[in-house]
């Protein structure tokens, strides 16, 4: 039995359709003969998706009445009676739903896995906002966490995934027509998670999360047929690095070639030789290239590779990239007889749809070190070159000073020769240069020293000179090669000062996360894994507590290379055997890996401790408000009531109202300190979502300034001033507290000026008064939660207007700060953001004195 196929039909956000589209679905396939059923299928009783329900079969859900006859149980659907009626397609709603307690399954994409399981294929629905990877990001955007979330994993495996969209105007004229929800809770949706500017965004969100599937579909289909040529469907910038300076060049450079196309992506590669040591690139470099790759929105990709050109136009060829960019090479002119360089044999083979940039750098022709301090190993090509110029190079000058009348004579003949001993240790190291010196002497004696053609000398200083020569060459060959192995020791000691400096001042200063520091590993010593695994004793099994690569590390026993970090902890890396040498170096590395796990521990119990503590604090504060500031009001009404409801006073009307008054006054006062506890639980909660509009100050403004006494506070608002982009009510709190906490400071006598002015794109509200002032290191602490500066009496407040205040003005994406007011007193300024281009309608205007 096969197993079934999956559809989904993914909505960009509710009410786009999806489940229609599911039914109309359902209908097409029953017209063409297919046995559908409906599984479980989420009306809401919208009347369109009824209608459809007519004429496909639908298996009753679970639920109803409980047994006692109360309250109905959430309808959920009947597995077992899918499974009995084995359809063709069975239609499921709702792929992230949760089902109810002592169901078959916790979620019903798991009851759709086993429908799939038994062969019978499965169209579902979901919103992209159910997507666990997403849930986060939607959170922030709309400020609702969604309760039920399916793993991204179970919808990438789909068989088919369909977009369901709609524009944010279309989807708001439905909600409007009651085509969504009914009547009472349309405008509630609009105001909230339908808002224009979350809709744009989800919908955004969708069309990227499909967009990335669909290119995935496109890579496995490429991979299936074999096509190596590359399908210029979307712009992909791939970086060549070498871990020189010149790389964030390059990485800008393909930064704005990626911006001049949208949706283009830039792949920054390094490439690292198989055997290539510690030497081959700064890893200092190479980390502020990987963070700059990073900062600029592309991806940073460590390959290994012998062949460096074939491993670039294979990494290339796979991420189905249409640009390649690389530096202009660092060579010297002399060193370009080694070959023609990476640019130029990239450039060579790449396909026609593939195109190269060479991007000029500073570092042009500045070369790239001597042949003899290039790596920790000669390469094949530098062998080979070495043992071409040890046994062709003296046959040859053999060949061409035989064939003189009049040769240069046996002593330019010996160092002729020499030369070519000296060139063979330059090249290929000390063995090539034993062999020419050997073969050099050899030719010496049959073809320059009489008599020719045989291997004897019948003059001794000839013998004396051949002697001498081959004592000579030997012993430049081995000058040669240990200032090669002295310059390599020392390009390495100063690779692992570099590599050990570096990392520990990342890890001291917290700047270097522990998948960074495995990344940093694999890279260092061309690695294709590396874990880092503990277990809390022998017996226990190893946990990984993070890794990199593509293939994780479950036990150390399966890596090539461990490093044991204490008694229950291992660094494991997989790729090649590393040499004895290179272990120093991986066990600082290891110790640094321990550290930053412990560190990274550390903090989250810290943070966890911080939240506690400030949890903590507040309740305290609120508590100790409670206790006191919450009960001066309510001592003042229950006194004032108890005076009224005495039978033994008669009190005269004056008096009732002097008593009646008390009691507004005392419950005005308790409705401001609990809005502004509640307005500091919302802010402190993050469920402040405000709404945008644009609007003018003096719509707002004026309002806010009804709770202070008439004659203490005057209003400036000048007749030019913009529209500023604000949430109304949030400005009005922000603004009421502001100037009810200005005027209770300021002097009698001295009202308070409240001023707006245009700065560029910006508007400034100020708020100024007389009073006293606060020193400039208290101008932050004044609008902590629960702080009242000096000797403010306790009957004041509990010290939350100016942080409702602040968190207001951040929340509309404003600041709120305090500066001194010139001669003396405190200025509140608050900077909202002004709503550029030409106004839209007319604006009542205030005069330009306005008192309050």
């Amino acid at each position: 039995m096969g197993r079934g196929t999956l559809r989904i039909y993914l909505g960009a956000a509710p009410g786009v359709g999806k489940t229609y589209a599911m039914l109309s679905e359902a209908h097409r396939r029953v017209e063409r003969g297919t046995d559908c059923v409906i599984g479980f299928v989420a009306h809401h009783d919208r009347p369109r998706t009824l209608a459809l329900l007519e004429g496909l079969e639908l298996i009753e859900p679970l639920g109803g009445p409980d047994g006692d006859g109360g309250s109905p149980q959430t309808p959920e659907m009947d597995v077992e009676a899918v499974l009995a009626r084995r359809p063709a397609v069975a239609l499921v709603d709702e792929l992230a739903h949760t089902n109810a307690p002592g169901a078959r399954n916790a979620k019903r994409w798991q009851d759709i896995e086993e429908l799939l399981a038994a062969g019978i294929s499965v169209i579902s629905t979901v919103n992209i906002q159910h997507l666990e990877s997403l849930g986060d990001v939607v959170e922030a955007i709309t400020g609702v966490r969604q309760q039920e979330t399916v793993p991204d994993e179970v919808v990438r495996r789909a068989d088919q995934i369909e977009l369901v969209d709609m524009s944010p105007q279309a989807l708001r004229r439905r909600l409007a027509h009651g085509n969504v929800y009914q009547s009472d809770k349309v405008d509630a949706a609009l105001s909230n998670y339908f808002r224009p500017g979350n809709l744009t965004a989800l919908r955004e969100l969708a069309l990227l999360w499909t967009a990335d599937r669909a290119d995935e579909y496109l890579q496995k289909y490429r991979g299936e047929h074999n096509i190596r040529s590359t399908w210029q469907a979307r712009e992909r910038i791939v970086v060549g690095l070498t871990g020189g300076p010149e790389g964030r060049t390059l990485i800008r450079r393909a930064a704005r070639m990626a911006a001049k196309g949208s949706g283009s992506e830039i792949l920054a590669v390094y490439i690292a030789r198989r055997d290539g040591g510690l030497t081959t690139a700064s890893p200092k470099e190479l980390a502020l290239q990987r963070t700059l790759v990073e900062d600029l929105g592309g991806t940073f990709h460590h390959v290994i590779g012998d062949d460096i050109p074939s491993a670039l136009l294979e990494f290339a060829r796979g991420v189905n990239a249409t640009q390649i960019v690389l530096g202009s090479s660092r060579r010297k002119s002399w060193q370009y007889v080694f070959g023609p360089g990476v640019g130029a044999t990239v450039a060579r083979e790449s396909t026609p749809d593939l195109d190269v940039h060479i991007v000029t750098h500073e570092e042009v022709g500045q070369g790239r070190g001597l042949p003899l301090a290039r790596g920790a190993r000669l390469g094949r090509s530098r062998i080979l070159w070495g043992w071409f110029i040890a046994v062709c190079g003296p046959a040859l000058l053999a060949i061409v000073l035989a064939s003189l009348d009049h040769g240069p004579g046996l002593a330019n003949d010996v160092l002729l020769f020499l030369s070519l001993t000296v060139g063979a240790a330059l090249v290929g190291g000390l063995l090539p240069a034993l062999a020419s010196a050997a073969l050099c002497s050899a030719l010496l004696n049959f073809y320059f020293t009489p008599p020719t053609r045989t291997l004897t000398i019948s003059d001794p200083e000839n013998i004396v000179a051949i002697v001498i020569s081959f004592a000579v060459a030997v012993s430049v060959a081995s000058v040669v090669d240990l200032a090669a192995r002295r310059t390599h020791q020392a390009a390495r000691l100063r690779a692992e000062s570099e590599i050990l400096s570096f990392l520990a001042g990342s890890v001291l200063r917290g700047a270097t996360t522990l998948d960074a520091l495995l990344e940093r590993v694999r890279e260092t010593f061309a690695m294709e894994s590396v874990a880092l695994l503990e277990r809390e004793d022998d017996r226990t099994p190893w946990t990984c507590a993070g890794s990199v690569g593509p293939r994780p590390l479950e036990r150390p026993e399966d890596a090539d290379v461990d490093m044991p970090v204490g008694d229950h902890m291992a660094l494991a890396l997989c790729g090649r055997v590393l040499p004895a040498e290179d272990r120093r170096v991986l066990a600082a590395f290891a110790a640094q890996a321990a550290v930053v796990l412990d560190r990274q521990r550390l903090q989250d119990e810290a943070d966890q401790a911080r939240r506690l503590a400030e949890g903590n604090r507040i309740r305290t504060a609120l508590l100790a408000a409670v206790s006191h500031d919450l009960r001066t009001p309510l001592a003042a009404i229950k006194a004032s009531v108890t005076s009224l409801r005495s039978d033994d006073v008669a009190w005269s009307e004056q008096d009732e109202a002097e008593l009646l008054e008390s009691i507004e006054h005392g419950a005005d006062r308790l409705d401001h300190l609990v809005g502004n506890l509640l307005d500091m639980s919302r802010l402190q909660t993050g469920t402040v979502t405000p709404l945008i509009r644009e609007i003018d100050l003096d719509e707002v403004v004026p309002m806010a300034l009804g709770g202070v006494p008439e004659g203490s506070a005057h209003l400036d608002i000048p007749e030019t001033l913009p529209m500023v982009a604000v949430d109304p009510g949030l400005l009005e709190r922000s603004v009421a507290n502001v100037v009810e906490n200005a005027v209770k400071y300021a002097p009698e006598g001295a009202p308070v000026l409240v001023a707006a002015s245009a700065l560029g794109d910006r508007v400034e509200l100020r708020v100024m008064d007389r009073g006293p002032g606060v020193p400039d290191d208290a101008k932050d602490r004044i609008f902590a939660p629960f702080q009242r500066y000096g000797d403010a009496p306790r009957g004041a407040g509990v010290g939350l207007g100016l942080a409702v205040a602040r968190g207001f003005a951040e929340a509309m994406g404003g600041t709120l700060n305090a500066e001194d007011t010139p001669g003396g007193g405190l200025t509140m300024v608050l900077t909202l953001r002004a709503v550029t281009g030409p106004r839209a309608g007319a604006r009542t205007v205030l005069p330009a004195q306005v008192t309050s």
